[in-house]
C-alpha cells in the first residue's frame, strides 16, 4: 500500500474530500555515506566557528540574518516558530484555470492525491469535473510547516497535487540578458527547412523504459559484485517513525448545493457562510 506523508482533505465551497498525499517520484540518486575507514563508523560534521576554527556547542549558536555585510539580525526559535504558517490539515482551493496558463518553470515536485475512507465519490466526482471542464485548481497547502502554491489536476484514474513555485522565486527570460543576434536572429529559409528537417528525423513518441540513469546502473552493479565477493561492511543505524494526522470526513452533495447558492449570494452583495470561489 502507498505510504502516506501527509493526511488531509482538499477543500472548495463547503466541500471536504478526504485524502493523503503520496510521492509521486523516487529518488534515483547515488547515497554515498561517509564512514570512518578504520571502524566503519558513520561520519558526521561538526559546527565549526569560522574565525577560530573550534567548535561550537548546540546551546551557543543561534540563527542570524544578514542584514549588511558582517552584520545580522538575530531571530530567536521562538519568533521563527511563531511565523512558520499552521498546518490547516487542507489543500484551500481558491481557483481554476486552464493548465496551459502555469508557466513550466513554476512546476516544482508532483504528488498523487489518493482518497481516504468514505471519500471516494466525491474524489471522482472532482476528478470528472475537472477533465470535463479542461481545468485545474489552484490551491495553498501547509505541508510539515511549509506553505505551498499547488495545482491539482485529474491524471488518469487520480488527481495529482503539483507543487510549484511561488512567482518571486521563478526568474523572468531577460535575467539572461540576451544579445540581439538571439533576440532577432537574420536566419535564412534553407537553414530553418534543414533545422526542421533534422528534429523530424529525431522525431520519437515518450518511452520511459530508454531512458536509464546509467552512472546509478554501474555503481549497483559494482555493489552488486562486491556483495558476492563478500566485501560488506557492518554500519548500525536507525530509522524514526513519522507521526500522521487524520482528517475529518464531511458528507458531499448538500454542500455543493450550499457552496454554489452562497457564491450566488456573494455576488449579489448578500452574506454568505459558503461565499468561497467555489466550482464544480
Amino acid at each position: 500500500m502507498a505510504r502516506a506523508i501527509w493526511k488531509g482533505a482538499i477543500s472548495f465551497g463547503l466541500v471536504h474530500i478526504p485524502v493523503s498525499l503520496v510521492s509521486a517520484t523516487t529518488s534515483s540518486g547515488i547515497d554515498f555515506d561517509w564512514l570512518d575507514e578504520r571502524s566503519m563508523d558513520p561520519v558526521g560534521y561538526k559546527r565549526i566557528n569560522k574565525t577560530t576554527g573550534k567548535e561550537v556547542a548546540p546551546e551557543h549558536i543561534v540563527k542570524g540574518i544578514a542584514y549588511e555585510k558582517g552584520r545580522y539580525v538575530i531571530i530567536s526559535e521562538e519568533e521563527i516558530k511563531a511565523a512558520l504558517p499552521k498546518a490547516t490539515q487542507t489543500i484551500d482551493i481558491f481557483a481554476f484555470l486552464d493548465s496551459a496558463d502555469i508557466p513550466l518553470l513554476n512546476i516544482y515536485k508532483p504528488y498523487f492525491l489518493s482518497p481516504d475512507r468514505r471519500g471516494e465519490k466525491v474524489y471522482a466526482l472532482l476528478r470528472e469535473t475537472l477533465i470535463s471542464t479542461g481545468k485545474v485548481a489552484l490551491a495553498h497547502v501547509v505541508v510539515r510547516t511549509k506553505q505551498s502554491l499547488a495545482a491539482l489536476m485529474p491524471l488518469e484514474d487520480a488527481l495529482a497535487l503539483i507543487m510549484l513555485r511561488w512567482p518571486s522565486e521563478v526568474r523572468g527570460v531577460d535575467y539572461l540578458d540576451l544579445k540581439d543576434e538571439v533576440r532577432k536572429p537574420e536566419l535564412t529559409k534553407k537553414e530553418l527547412d534543414m533545422a526542421k528537417r533534422l528534429v523530424e528525423d529525431m522525431a520519437t513518441g515518450w518511452e520511459p523504459g530508454d531512458y536509464q540513469n546509467n552512472f546509478e546502473e554501474q555503481i549497483m552493479a559494482l555493489v552488486d559484485q562486491k556483495v558476492e565477493a563478500g566485501e560488506i561492511e557492518a554500519v548500525e543505524t536507525e530509522e524514526a517513525d513519522e507521526e500522521r494526522q487524520t482528517a475529518d470526513v464531511v458528507d458531499l452533495t448538500e454542500l455543493l448545493k450550499r457552496s454554489l447558492g452562497g457564491k450566488a449570494k456573494g455576488k449579489s452583495g448578500g452574506s454568505s457562510k459558503g461565499g468561497k470561489r467555489a466550482k464544480a
